[in-house]
């Protein structure tokens, strides 16, 4: 007997990402003005590479925003498996668009490396001054979308972390570069170019991996099923479980479970078990989207 039941209600993670983002697109905005600002006024490229890593962030916070608000449509025809899925987009989208920020921060670093030193200017105190700046803003805007982000169990919103903290690297790089560079070494603040597009590279191949990981519908951990199991088991007239299936859809969970139950009570009681499961197990694991429950007579498929 095969149970179909409405599926819960998703997480409200909506109006949180979208405040986030905001409050991202401000921050980052006067960041990389500032940067820019100090970068060219000091004549450090180092500078200006991590005010363009910054400017990205303000197009990263645009997509999350986007791709929050699809996530959370409801079901349609067309969908009749809610659109979660989306967010996973959205932090592909941000993992590429990472990705061509740092290529393009690498390959302007790797012209002036070819260069002579005697062409590279030696930068200003104020770029040092911007590095550390933003190396606290963008490490604190790290901490406060993580925490969010854990909390909604956000695919996005952490993408979007990690974006923050891939700008702190890049400006604790600068900031070694240009600190050797006003010491006699100019050559420094290039080279601390390219070690910001190999730590931005790194982010966005994690933030890659994490999404696709989401898309491929694996299962949940052997530890979620066995508590799965617990609670099924936990309710009154289930006599074993038989089988349960799992597979993760974005940030949310899909199960099917077969439970077994005495083979002479009616399909009426058999499909108040069964109710009864469902309703058990979606209280207990808010991840839970949907779960089918199938009634099998006992010894039928038990082992």
């Amino acid at each position: 007997m095969n149970q179909v039941f409405p599926e819960s209600a998703p997480p409200a993670l909506e109006k949180t990402a979208v405040r986030l983002s905001v409050l991202s697109i401000v921050c980052n905005t006067l960041l990389s003005l500032f940067k820019l600002l100090a970068g060219l006024l000091a004549h450090s490229g180092a500078m200006v590479s991590d005010a363009v890593h910054s400017a990205s962030d303000v197009l990263s916070s645009f997509i999350v925003i986007v791709g929050v608000k699809l996530a959370g449509k409801a079901p349609d025809k067309e969908h009749p498996y809610g659109h979660e899925r989306f967010e996973c987009v959205a932090a592909i989208v941000l993992a590429v668009v990472l990705l061509v920020t740092g290529l393009f921060i690498g390959s302007a670093a790797l012209e002036k490396i070819g260069a002579s030193e005697a062409a590279v200017e030696t930068p200003g105190r104020l770029a040092a001054i911007a590095a550390v700046v933003s190396i606290l803003v963008k490490e604190a805007l790290y901490w406060y979308t993580r925490h969010h982000a854990k909390r909604i169990d956000s695919g996005a919103l952490m993408a979007e972390a990690w974006h923050h903290r891939s700008d702190a690297l890049s400006s604790i790089g600068a900031l070694v570069g240009i600190v050797g560079a006003r010491m006699g070494h100019p050559l420094l603040d290039p080279v601390a170019s390219l070690v910001i597009c190999c730590f931005i590279a790194k982010a966005a191949v994690d933030i890659f991996r994490d999404a696709v990981s989401k898309m491929v519908d694996r299962s949940c951990s052997e530890e979620m099923e066995e508590a799965l199991r617990s609670c099924a088991l936990a309710q009154p007239e289930v006599l074993g479980v038989d089988q349960i299936r799992t597979r993760v859809f974005a940030n949310r969970v899909y199960a099917d479970i077969e439970i077994a139950c005495d083979g002479s009570i009616s399909l009426t009681e058999g499909h108040a078990v069964a109710e009864r499961v469902h309703h058990a197990i979606e209280k207990a694991f808010p991840k839970i989207k949907h779960i089918m429950v199938h009634v099998n007579p006992y010894g039928e498929n038990t082992p």
